[in-house]
């Protein structure tokens, strides 16, 4: 419990930081909802121009870019410094983290308030809220939940996925110029169902770089399609398990390679 008031009362403190610029405040949470108009603007034409994709009606389509955006805002929030902790490892600022009380990754994250994942959040929101009014199933308690589960296990694998980038720049530190590769990737296939892109490509995009967990694999078991993946039904239903323990994996990654550091020259 002491541990989590210090969380909290770092980050309180560094909210209201960030809230003594108020123009530079606003600005940031413009610049996240901004950095999500792509979507935005794949959703109003799927919406206006047609009628489905892959198989998929345009309603159904829509739940996959408002999970994945849903999980990397709470990404974003909870767990997204490890982005930009690739930078510091490559100046060697990591190296003070070192000496301080606390475990390294804890201070990573609470270097600084995200206030740009406001605006990712304030857009993802407005998406899920449009996928779910559109949307024809019956949202019982059991869907509810497990669309819950899915939207933390994609912000889980997500931040598996940097963490472990992050671990490996700890021995290699260019291995940090891979991360804003990743975040396009993400960016750019998902929001889409799978099945309309390459067969090599949607295999790369699941077991090469597992993107397919985050959301495609959820919202294809919510609605349906869950025999249609190219994958077991199990395995697709399995995302937010897959997601949790991902990450616990990429946070042992972390563990072993902040042991093995000897800094970045060396």
């Amino acid at each position: 419990m002491k541990a989590v008031r210090l969380v909290w009362r770092i980050t309180r403190l560094n909210f209201r930081a960030q809230l003594e610029y108020r123009s530079e405040f606003l600005l940031m949470i413009a610049i996240g909802a901004i950095w999500q108009v792509s979507v935005i603007v794949f959703a109003t034409v799927l919406l206006s121009r047609f009628s489905g994709m892959g198989g998929w009606d345009s309603s159904e389509v829509l739940l996959i870019p408002a999970t994945r955006m849903l999980a990397h805002g709470l990404f974003v929030l909870v767990l997204g410094r490890m982005f930009g902790i690739v930078r510091e490892i490559q100046e060697g600022r990591i190296d003070v983290y070192l000496t301080r009380p606390m475990p390294v990754h804890r201070q990573v994250q609470l270097s600084s308030f995200p206030t740009n994942a406001i605006g990712d959040l304030t857009v993802a929101a407005g998406l899920m809220a449009g996928a779910l009014s559109r949307s024809h199933l019956d949202w019982t308690s059991v869907r509810i939940s497990y669309l819950i589960a899915a939207i933390i296990g994609g912000m889980l694998l997500e931040a598996a996925l940097f963490t472990a980038l992050a671990s490996a720049s700890l021995r290699f530190p260019a291995a940090g110029y891979w991360a804003t590769w990743l975040e396009e990737l993400l960016g750019t296939f998902g929001s889409y169902p799978l099945n309309v892109l390459p067969r090599a490509v949607g295999g790369f995009l699941t077991y090469a770089l597992p993107l397919a967990f985050v959301a495609y694999f959820p919202a294809a078991v919510l609605t349906g399609h869950g025999d249609g993946t190219g994958v077991p039904y199990w395995l697709a239903a399995a995302s937010p398990l897959l997601g949790a323990l991902a990450y616990l994996a990429s946070r042992l990654l972390w563990r072993r390679g902040l042991a093995h550091y000897a800094g970045v020259n060396a």
